[in-house]
């Protein structure tokens, strides 16, 4: 019976994915920040045009999505991975 007291303490707290929630990284908020810089170059500069910073900003958004995966790629997202202890 020490086994179900362990699952309902499981479910209870919850299990924490390794990987943070996308807003809440240093990575979204470099790419927010890098996309308004290209779009603001473009409405100030001559020599950036609307087609060549809305391609940059889609690349830039793009290699976000990507590297999100690529970090979520590696974790186990199942409600019985992680933290779970081992029993005997």
């Amino acid at each position: 019976m020490a086994n179900r007291a362990e699952d309902v303490a499981e479910r209870t707290l919850g299990v924490h994915d390794e990987t943070k929630w996308g807003p809440l990284t240093t990575e979204f908020w470099v790419m927010v920040i890098l996309e308004a810089a290209i779009l603001i170059a473009a409405a100030i500069s001559d020599s950036l045009d609307d087609i060549r910073a809305w391609t940059l900003v889609a690349i830039v958004g793009s290699a976000y999505i990507l590297s999100r995966g690529v970090a979520k790629a590696g974790t186990d997202h199942s409600a019985r991975a992680g933290g779970r202890r081992r029993r005997t």
